[in-house]
């Protein structure tokens, strides 16, 4: 798949997660195989007022390359400017702009799915934008609003009329969130409309999923978010299925407890053992979702408050599968 320039070596696209997609994460997610990691939504206010805290998620690394800053406004003046103080702060090759976030709070500002509204602005915006930006400018969005005003399809010419060079399109409507389930058929026949890729996202929990979403929208990119959480290897076998029509095993208990310990280093490497903890608090927990037997160490990972408790948990857990 190709963006503009950008030459992705494979399909899989690491989806934006507040709380998630920090640079620590993503490097991770990278080391399976993702073609392209796009970062926690960044904010055009925070980086105009030169907000500490906002400037965090500019921070990228060679390793994870290439990787994109997915950016959230309400009006062309505060991106664009935005846009220009990243470009002189920043390391990355793809600007995505968020049009799909359905949390209240980001589209009561008129951002985030909130645009979906309003097509005609939204494409005033997103050309202003690639006008703007030295780096190819991406979009996601989502169905439409709600199920009275699906719109996916007049608003993705538009973005491509607007210069966006792909679209990735959560298959639910901002009324759905993330309840119910993706409707990849919403989307059937939307890139043979388009000369620009499209990137399908939601429900992808299995590489069956990915294959799926695949046959159903002829989609040239898979969009993991949820999917991913606690279950990197996901991003390996979606590759393996794509490329090899090969179906590879699940990994084991001891394999999830490796990624995990990974994850555990590289977050509190990047964040400190303080906040790292706390962060892993949310991430942990998943890798051992779907195991048996280990439901009493998914708790305790849940609450645990260094790094010592975190790696002592791990080894219960080795130690229950050899017992």
């Amino acid at each position: 798949m190709k963006i503009g320039t950008i030459e992705l070596d494979g399909p899989v696209v690491i989806g934006p997660m507040a709380g998630v997609t920090t640079l620590a994460y993503r490097e991770f997610m990278k080391g399976f195989g993702a073609g392209l990691t796009v970062s926690e939504m960044i904010s055009d206010c925070g980086i105009d007022y030169k907000n500490a805290r906002t400037f965090e998620y500019l921070k990228t690394s060679e390793k994870e390359r290439p990787v994109a800053l997915q950016l959230f406004g309400s009006s062309i003046e505060s991106s664009t400017k935005a846009v220009k103080i990243i470009e002189e702060n920043a390391e990355y090759d793809i600007l995505d702009l968020n049009f799909g976030c359905p949390v209240p709070k980001v589209t009561k500002t008129g951002a985030g799915s909130a645009w979906l509204l309003n097509p005609k602005a939204l494409g005033e915006y997103a050309e202003a934008i690639v006008k703007t930006s030295t780096k190819p400018v991406t979009a996601k969005i989502r169905l439409g609003w709600d199920d009275d005003s699906i719109n996916v399809f007049e608003v993705s010419h538009i973005l491509e009329k607007a210069g966006i060079a792909a679209i990735a399109v959560h298959c639910r409507t901002k009324a759905q969130g993330y309840s119910g389930k993706a409707r990849y058929e919403a989307i059937k026949g939307l890139q043979d409309e388009l000369s620009i890729p499209l990137i399908v996202s939601g429900d992808i929990f299995a590489a069956e999923d990915a294959l799926r979403a695949k046959q159903i929208t002829n989609c040239q990119g898979i969009m993991v978010a949820r999917g991913g959480l606690g279950n990197p290897f996901l991003v390996t076998q979606i590759n393996a299925l794509f490329r090899e029509n090969k179906i590879l095993p699940n990994p084991s208990l001891s394999d999830q407890v490796a990624y995990a310990k990974d994850l555990t280093e590289r977050l509190i490497n990047l964040k400190g053992e303080y906040i790292g903890v706390r962060e892993l608090r949310g991430h942990l927990p998943h890798f051992f979702r779907s195991q048996t037997g280990v439901k009493a160490f998914r708790i305790k990972l849940a609450t645990i408050s260094t790094k010592e408790e975190i790696f002592a948990v791990f080894n219960s857990i080795l130690r229950s599968v050899k017992e």
